[in-house]
């Protein structure tokens, strides 16, 4: 049987740590090896970038895919393949997923189903690679346990970071700080600017000091409150954020202040026998946003 392996490379420096780590010891154990990063048009900049750039710097080739959305159809999204120079930048991608399921949220998380998992899975497809016939590698660390799908022998999911060579953020944090270039974002930004996953202390943070990349979201509020599929009863408009805050909530919240911004964990390293916890409230979110499927 062909021993197949797919890397979800999710742009962050975790996930990059991951993928060539595996090149040196993981590729040879694999007939095949593919590396997908997934665009959710909504990245930062710095992110596309970087994953650009360790694909050339480190010679492994990196699949660039986005959703396609099948709008009028109980059919989930497919893909299309992009590179750095034609990806979208623009939230478009993002906006049709919104567009046929609705606002994500805490209560609802169509987002990375519709914007990752499912069309990685679709190129793997493409290739011939059927579900259940692959290992997918995922960039969880040890000190984030608790990320880890409960089922992900069942999903043919591997976590090398946590299990074969057990590592912490602050390690990371020092590997990347001796190459010749690092992902160039504070660590609380993550690869998704605005993404709800993270904890109310990063949005306050980032809306007050990058205002402008939440107007994308305060736009899908404001148009798409009442798209997707709906429980009988629901008359509300959906939000983003946890404890039903808006964007305009936020913006709000951060002008009356009183609150102590994050932390930069980028510039975090070792200290001995300790890992580098995050003690705010996330829904998952750490640096990215790993498929974990």
């Amino acid at each position: 049987m062909i021993k197949r392996l797919k890397i979800s490379f999710s742009g962050g420096e975790t996930s990059a740590y991951m993928l060539i780590w595996a090149k040196y010891n993981l590729f040879h154990k694999y007939d095949e090896v593919v590396v997908t990063f997934a665009n959710t048009s909504q990245e930062n900049e710095q992110t596309l970038e970087f994953v650009d750039r360790v694909s050339k710097h480190w010679e492994i080739p990196v699949v660039w895919l986005e959703a396609v959305v099948h709008h009028n159809e109980r059919k989930g999204s497919t893909h299309k393949i992009v590179t750095f120079e034609t990806a979208s930048r623009d939230g478009q991608i993002f906006e049709e997923v919104i567009k046929k399921y609705g606002i994500p949220n805490p209560d609802f998380q169509p987002c990375n189903r519709e914007l990752k998992v499912n069309p990685m899975h679709s190129y793997c497809r493409s290739i011939g690679w059927q579900k259940g016939t692959y290992h997918t590698a995922i960039g969880i660390r040890a000190d984030e346990i608790d990320r880890i799908n409960p089922n992900y022998r069942d999903n043919h999911l591997i976590y090398p970071l946590a299990f074969d060579h057990p590592i912490s953020k602050p390690l990371i944090n020092e590997f990347w700080q001796k190459q010749a270039f690092r992902l160039q974002l504070k660590g609380y930004e993550g690869n998704c600017k605005w993404c709800w996953k993270k904890s109310l202390r990063k949005h306050l943070t980032l809306i007050t000091e990058h205002p402008e990349w939440y107007d994308f979201p305060e736009r899908m509020e404001e148009q798409y409150g009442y798209s997707g599929a709906r429980h009988e009863g629901d008359t509300k408009p959906r939000v983003f954020f946890r404890q039903y805050q808006s964007v305009k909530d936020l913006r709000e919240l951060s002008k009356k202040g009183g609150f102590t911004p994050s932390d930069d964990d980028s510039v975090v390293y070792p200290e001995p026998d300790l890992f580098g916890f995050d003690l705010d409230s996330t829904f998952g979110c750490s640096e990215s946003c790993e498929i974990n499927e």
